[in-house]
Formats: C-alpha cells, structure tokens, sequence
C-alpha cells in the first residue's frame, strides 16, 4: 500500500519563511481546512495517510516534503536551509525509521527536499537559496552503492526545483522553461505550463492520478489533453507560504 505523511499546519504558519513572494497575511484556520482536504483527496486515491500532530513552535512544518526524500532502498533526511525549519527533521526520523533505512545530510551540508526530483536512477538537485553543493557531494557518496547518480542544476526565479519542474510520469515532466533550462531533461516529453501560470509545474503523480491546485485551470487542461487523469485540490492559502502539493506529503511506495 502506498503511504503518505503529513503534518497539521502549525498555529504560527503565518511566521514561515518566505523567500521568493511577497509576503501576505495567512489566515490559518482556512490553511487548515485546505490542508485537511488535501489529506482526504491522499485517501480517496488509496493512500494510507499518517497525520502528524501539529509542530506549534515551527511554522513551515506542514511541508514535510523538505525534510526527507524516499528511495526504494532508503530515506534520506535533509538539513534544511532555513536554520528555524532544522528541526522539523526529528519527528520525521521517527516517523521513517519503519520503513527505510536512513542517511542523513549533515553539516555544514543543507538540503530542502523540494530541491530533489528523483527520475528513476537519476537525482537532480537544485542548487537554491536552501540547498548546497556539499549536500550533492555527500548524496552521491551515500547513495553511489545503490547506483544513482546526483546531478547538480541552477535555477532561477523561484524557490525549489520542483517549483520549476515536476515528474508527471516515467517519461514526462511539467515545467516552467522560464525557471530552468529544459536540455537538462533531454529525452523526456515536456509539458510547458502556461505563461499566465507560472507556478504550475509542480504537481504530484499519485496512484496514476495527477494531484493538481485549482489555481492553473489552463495547465490542468493541457495535462488532460495529453491523456492524464487530474484530481484538483485547493491549496491557495498554502501558497502564501510558497507551498504547494508536492510539498505537503512524503510518499512512500
């Protein structure tokens, strides 16, 4: 059974780290509501979900997609770059250590998870404002016995990789062209979100459905031309704090 967790929206959400947007009020209680349909969206696909309680004194703690990624031979925790969301990493061991051995980025080393899109034996690492070269030295000495090999990428204008692109399926990715250079993907389809949309390409491939936000009605209707099943979750409160669906869930197969 796939499996996916999650963590209440802190009560001081509004004071998350905020990088690459102007910051605007958050009204938590409807970050809440948003958070908890996504939840029910997870499970009306067939996933097991686990909800983590609320971490109150870390305000970026609902994206859990920052602390870790998940191998089908191990997890791997990051070192988050914003020095107040290190600690959001111990609960997430805890929560890991049941299904995967663990490595761990360590310092002077730090690594956001949304910097990470893993395409099959290939993980591509975005070089941001949270995430380091050192970290890639260390991932491709951790992970070299299991046979992946991690790529370093620049990007611009945005906060993560997978603001920028995101795997759709084993041969498509959606992407913002704008963000970053689309010939480091070479071989795979491309879907361009639209130029209207420009934080559209991060979506989450999930039980052979595509988890898309409401916000990008005209990047939906180009994943559905092109064959995919889209179930749409609302997640503009979220946004505010540069968040987004990926970010909200660790996924482990």
């Amino acid at each position: 059974m796939t499996t996916a967790i999650t963590r209440e929206v802190s009560s001081r959400f509004n004071e998350c780290e905020i990088t690459h947007i102007d910051r605007i009020p958050i009204n938590v209680k409807v970050a809440r509501t948003e958070h908890h349909e996504y939840v029910k969206a997870l499970m009306r696909l067939g996933c097991q979900v686990i909800e983590l309680p609320e971490e109150p004194d870390l305000p970026d703690s609902v994206f859990v997609e920052d602390t870790a990624f998940i191998l089908p031979e191990a997890a791997v925790i990051t070192r988050p770059g914003a020095d107040s969301r290190k600690p959001e990493t111990e609960s997430i061991v805890r929560a890991l250590s049941p299904y995967r051995p663990l490595v761990h980025i360590t310092a002077p080393a730090t690594m956001d998870g949304g910097d990470i899109l893993v395409l099959g034996k290939d993980i591509y690492v975005g070089l941001s404002t949270r995430t380091t070269s050192e970290a890639v030295t260390q991932m491709q000495d951790q992970l070299d016995d299991y046979g992946y090999k991690v790529r370093s990428v620049e990007l611009t204008g945005c906060l993560h990789l997978k603001t920028a692109v995101t795997r759709v399926n084993d041969g498509t990715l959606l992407i913002n062209k704008n963000w970053i250079d689309p010939s480091l993907f070479a071989g795979y389809d491309m879907i361009v979100v639209d130029p209207s949309e420009p934080f559209a390409a991060n979506c989450l491939p999930l039980m052979g459905v595509i988890v898309f936000p409401t916000a990008f009605p005209k990047t939906q209707e180009k994943l559905e031309k092109k064959g995919f099943k889209v179930a749409t979750v609302k997640v503009d409160e979220l946004a505010k704090a540069e968040g987004a669906v990926t970010c909200c869930s660790l996924i482990i197969e």
